[in-house]
């Protein structure tokens, strides 16, 4: 087994819940960068800037750089520009998002019948009349591309909607799937935060709470995966999966049990 040299990190039910830093997690951040490691926080939450995270981190002694932040938001701007450049949007999202496309140089169109691309996200404010709109939006067969597949998302009481919830809204009453989603698991943004890191995915982890998009991506790159049962994933769930990670933990702080398999 080669050594590890980066990890890709997940942030909510990882190491934080809300403002609350969850057990473990400093300790495990801190085990990592006493390896060696060099450490990419990625998250699928499309409302935030790195900046964001910084700040967040920050409040608990956790120091760490914009630039060592990815999100679904900055994978979907990144594809976009990549596949559907100088075309106008059509967004369901929040403000971040459509202001971070707006700054790629996309044009952010409310009319769905100009909208050349509908992109779909979280949006906490979505009603039946923007359903409405993203339905006509797809009538014409536009390209449909989903920030992130998170059907819910933690937060300090329970789960909420998530951007899933609302992709999948939209593609039910258009009769059609989106043609990209984007955020982990999917190739995309494996591709992201290997390219960030600089590292061949043999030789990093991927450590997250949730097997559908954490676990899931560190399997389709190729990644050593690991699993902590401090956020949504539950036995019931390992049990009924065919996802496997490599290894389970409680918290990351017991990340050294797997950095002492790969010496």
């Amino acid at each position: 087994m080669s050594i590890c040299r980066g990890a890709i990190v997940d942030v909510d039910g990882t190491l934080v819940r809300g403002d609350d830093l969850l057990p473990g997690a400093k300790d495990g951040v801190n085990t990592l960068r006493e390896n060696e490691i060099d450490l990419l926080f990625f998250s699928n939450n499309p409302t935030r800037p790195p900046e964001h995270y910084v700040e967040r981190l920050g409040a608990h002694d956790i120091g760490i750089d914009a630039e060592q932040v990815l999100t679904s938001a900055l994978v979907t701007a990144e594809f976009l520009e990549t596949e559907y450049e100088e075309r106008d949007l059509f967004v369901v999202g929040e403000p971040y998002l459509r202001d971070l496309l707006c700054e790629r140089g996309f044009t952010v169109r409310d009319d769905p019948d100009v909208g050349e691309v509908v992109v779909g996200s979280i949006d906490r404010e979505f009603d039946y009349e923007e359903l409405t709109r993203a339905l006509w939006a797809l009538e014409d067969g536009s390209p449909f591309v989903g920030t992130d597949p998170d059907v819910t998302i933690p937060t300090p009481e329970r789960l909420v909607p998530g951007s899933g919830a609302i992709i999948n809204a939209i593609a039910g009453v258009a009769g059609r799937d989106p043609d990209h989603v984007l955020g982990k698991p999917a190739p995309e943004a494996g591709a992201a935060a290997l390219e960030r890191l600089g590292v061949q995915a043999e030789d990093c982890l991927v450590i997250g709470d949730r097997l559908d998009t954490d676990i899931a991506l560190g399997e389709h790159i190729g990644a050593t995966t690991v699993l902590v049962h401090s956020g949504v994933a539950t036995p019931d769930d390992l049990e009924d999966s065919e996802i496997r990670p490599d290894y389970i933990l409680d918290s990351v702080g017991q990340i050294g049990e797997v950095l002492g398999d790969r010496v």
